[in-house]
Parts: C-alpha cells; sequence; structure tokens
C-alpha cells in the first residue's frame, strides 16, 4: 500500500524553480528520516537530499548543494524539496523516501513514494 505521495510534478526552463511535496498518509512517518532521490532511465538512483525526523540534521548532494533546500512539516506530515537555479540536468523522476533509521547518510530506505517527473529545459 503506497503510504508517500509526491506532488509538484511539471515543468521549468532552465534557472527556474518548483518546489516537490511528498505527503505521508498518515503522522506515522513524522517521526522517520525523510529524503529525496531522483532516477534517469538507464542510471542508478541518486540520492538528492535527507532530512532528520527533527529537522536538526540536513545533507545535500554536491550537485544540488545551494540551489536545492529540503524541509518537513511533521504538522502536515509533509517534507518539501524546493528546487532553485535548475538545470537541464536536473531533468528526472524524483522520489521521496523514508526510513526509521535516526541517520541521513548511509540509509536504506524502506518507503517510497511512486515519483513525480521534473523535466527542466533548455
Amino acid at each position: 500500500q503506497v503510504q508517500l505521495a509526491e506532488s509538484g510534478r511539471g515543468s521549468a526552463q532552465a534557472g527556474g524553480s518548483l518546489r516537490l511535496s511528498c505527503a505521508a498518509s498518515t503522522p506515522s512517518f513524522n517521526g522517520y528520516t525523510m529524503a529525496w532521490f531522483r532516477q534517469v532511465p538507464g542510471k542508478e538512483r541518486e540520492f538528492v537530499s535527507g532530512i532528520r525526523w527533527d529537522s536538526q540534521y540536513k545533507y545535500y548532494a554536491d550537485s544540488v548543494k545551494g540551489r536545492f533546500t529540503i524541509a518537513r512539516d511533521n504538522a502536515k506530515s509533509t517534507v518539501y524539496l524546493q528546487m532553485s537555479s535548475l538545470k537541464p540536468e536536473d531533468t528526472a523522476v524524483y522520489y521521496c523516501a523514508a526510513s526509521p533509521v535516526p541517520r541521513v547518510r548511509n540509509v536504506d530506505y524502506n518507503y517510497w513514494g511512486q515519483g513525480t517527473q521534473v523535466t527542466v529545459s533548455s
């Protein structure tokens, strides 16, 4: 059963912005580490950003550092990815993920959303 649902799919021009949201079906995920991944067909899934349950620890892949911002609102059981200064290479399917492990890096995420397409044109 799907418990994470991404929204915010769409397109943008290079240099533009998009915001993705991931809503959990229940507040049970509020104590979980949350993360965003992305994947292009034929390539490995790539970690983008992660945030600990209390928002005290965040991590960004070098490719998006300074351009993307992760945040969460546990009252709404939602995690966000604000993407700015978009580049064509940001084009991918973006996935929301969650894990009960209280660590952002080097985590095998247990729960996944269905993904949302982001397309950045030049």
